[in-house]
């Protein structure tokens, strides 16, 4: 429910001049909103799903996953990030996971791997065509959204949540996203929201690098679009220069969409219609 009051309070103020797609939403999509896909250290991690009701066929989903560097941040606070996808008549569903304070790394790849199983496991009966399963998400959700495409079932960090194959999904667009977690823990790049994710484990270099998504890079990965500002203080523009020569190197499809002078996110109104033309044209390109 709080997500359709978000969503019908964006609407009335973002898209005042054309009401009407405020119907069109209200006669194409059923909101099932803090659906738990995971109980786990006794938390419930929930999502949200938009699904098309309108129509019996199969569409594809955006599976979008928060930042906050792991430590906070929310699923309810991302909706213009999703709304495009709505506004193109994709599903989305909306996920959040354990934050430090609950679980220290890796929880929250394990959650996301988990919401990607769910996703599987109930695709049909959602109206999600498995094969268009598109992850995305923004700073700690662009490291995690990478995590949960990369990531094969054999690295064991799905076994939280038993039950259907981990699907390959179509592509992944990655927003800012963190691609080296041990690079933010010593050194001139290191962040206090990464030391705190990974605590004071004796470990946790071996643990940094178990999520990191430069260790996943290999040929026949789903294509990654990349988007960062050459001027980002929060995550290192480098990581996804870094990660661009990884996967171009893999063989892997791959584009990189810079926002010059651009900084962690809050790209001007210009800056996110090139951003989002850029993912167009991604898609276009990748058969989606």
């Amino acid at each position: 429910m709080k997500s359709i009051l978000l969503l019908t309070a964006f609407l009335g103020t973002a898209l005042a001049q054309s009401q009407d797609w405020v119907a069109t939403f209200g006669n194409r999509y059923a909101v099932q909103s803090n659906i738990t896909y995971l109980v786990a250290n006794q938390y419930e991690n929930k999502l949200d799903l938009y699904e098309r009701k309108d129509s019996p066929e199969l569409h594809p989903v955006l599976v979008f996953i928060h930042g906050g560097g792991w430590t906070g941040g929310t699923k309810d606070a991302v909706l213009n990030k999703i709304l495009p996808y709505l506004a193109a008549g994709w599903n989305v569903v909306n996920v959040e996971y354990r934050l430090a304070r609950v679980s220290q790394a890796p929880a929250a790849v394990e959650d996301c791997l988990c919401a990607l199983r769910w996703v599987a496991a109930n695709a049909r009966q959602h109206h999600i065509d498995a094969n268009k399963i598109v992850v995305s998400g923004d700073s700690a959700g662009g490291h995690l959204a990478l995590t949960t495409g990369m990531i094969p079932e054999s690295a064991g960090l799905d076994r939280e949540c038993p039950g259907v194959p981990l699907p390959k999904v179509a592509a992944i667009v990655d927003w800012y996203g963190i691609t080296d977690v041990n690079d933010l823990l010593d050194g001139p790049n290191r962040r206090a929201y990464a030391v705190q994710w990974l605590g004071s484990a004796p470990n946790r270099a071996e643990i940094a690098k178990r999520v990191s998504p430069l260790e996943y890079v290999r040929p026949g990965l789903p294509p990654v679009l990349m988007i960062h500002g050459d001027a980002d203080p929060t995550v290192p523009y480098e990581h996804s220069l870094r990660l661009k020569a990884a996967l171009t190197k893999a063989g892997v499809p791959n584009d990189m969409f810079t926002v010059p002078g651009g900084k962690h996110g809050n790209f001007s109104a210009d800056e996110n219609v090139k951003v989002y033309e850029a993912i167009k044209a991604f898609f276009w390109k990748n058969g989606l």
